[in-house]
């Protein structure tokens, strides 16, 4: 049986919720160490998933020249990125540094096998996309572990997802669901980066709730 969470650690965990940040450039150099790490892949490995099929795979990455092989992937997509804006969306755009790859001293590509579980899975019958939803719920269980273990984690979603599979040399039935950048940080932000900058504010949340049926 699970013990009753006390106040404490409910205190604790919209702590560690709350204080969730995207991390970009505040990567430090040092090494995060392999305990630390194996915590996260763990947090990240219990994570909710559709018919307990646990789709997702965790590709560790150090070597340095991968991942410049990656930021250049990244780099080609941003300035691609910046185009689709106009005027001072996109000077904004182009002041905000929006990837770590090689700053950071670790970087995890978070995968998800279709496949597993077999042609029939419990639970994706009717909503065969649910295996992506898991593998996304692992990605911010990660991001939680981390945050809990003053680890920043970036999440780099402007690269050509066919080029790092191959570059990563991922089957081609295999979906990338995340790139992300992880290590230490020199500190991280009181509000979401984007916020601070001035790209965007959170919504309030009563304009995002209804009762019993859609109604905004």
């Amino acid at each position: 049986m699970n013990t009753i969470i006390s106040q404490q650690e409910r205190d604790d965990f919209y702590k560690v919720l709350y204080g969730r940040r995207d991390v970009r450039s505040e990567f430090l150099p040092d090494p995060v160490a392999d305990d630390v790490l194996e915590r996260i892949l763990q947090a990240a490995h219990h994570a909710p998933s559709v018919g307990f099929s646990q789709p997702w795979n965790f590709i560790v990455l150090h070597d340095q020249l991968i991942k410049q092989s990656i930021h250049d992937l990244h780099q080609q997509a941003n300035a691609e990125a910046a185009e689709m804006f106009t005027d001072k969306r996109q000077n904004d755009y182009r002041q905000i540094k929006l990837a770590g790859i090689l700053d950071a001293p670790i970087n995890i590509c978070i995968t998800c096998d279709r496949e597993r579980g077999g042609s029939v899975v419990l639970g994706k019958t009717h909503q065969p996309e649910m295996d992506i939803y898991s593998t996304v719920c692992a990605v911010q269980n990660l991001q939680l572990a981390a945050r809990a273990e003053n680890i920043g984690v970036g999440w780099v979603s402007i690269m050509d997802k066919q080029r790092l599979k191959t570059l990563l040399k991922i089957p081609e039935r295999i979906e990338v669901v995340a790139y992300l950048c992880i290590g230490h940080v020199s500190h991280f932000y009181d509000e979401p980066e984007l916020q601070v900058k001035g790209w965007q504010s959170r919504a309030d949340l009563v304009d995002l709730v209804a009762n019993n049926q859609w109604d905004f």
